[in-house]
């Protein structure tokens, strides 16, 4: 049970602490179209990953996938920008959440 909960629970925790990124925009003194604009460009990564749990909800497998393909293109994308803590603090929780349903996957299937 908690293997099933666990990865499930840390992605939707997960995207609010993402989501948490986009509030700065409020403070740029940008109008009201201009606002919704960046508000809905710092979102993207936060859909990204809840587009991958509405998937990985159903397919464990494949959200070991997506989560691993997420958190590589993160790296990919922002390579040599930030110190090394940062590559642990937004591509760590998706290997994890990845890890996570790959092991409910696999004990699910040996489960049968």
């Amino acid at each position: 049970m908690v293997l099933f909960w666990a990865p499930r629970i840390l992605c939707i925790a997960f995207a609010v602490f993402l989501s948490m990124f986009a509030l700065d925009v409020f403070g740029e003194g940008l109008g009201l179209w201009k606002t919704i604009l960046a508000l809905v460009m710092h979102l993207i990564p936060t859909w990204l990953v809840l587009i991958a749990l509405a998937v990985s909800w159903r397919w464990e497998w494949i959200g070991a996938i997506l989560f691993g393909a997420l958190g590589v293109l993160f790296i990919v994308v922002f390579a040599a920008r930030w110190t090394w803590q940062t590559y642990l603090l937004i591509p760590g929780p998706l290997f994890l959440v990845s890890v996570l349903f790959l092991m409910g996957w696999l004990y699910r299937k040996a489960a049968i």
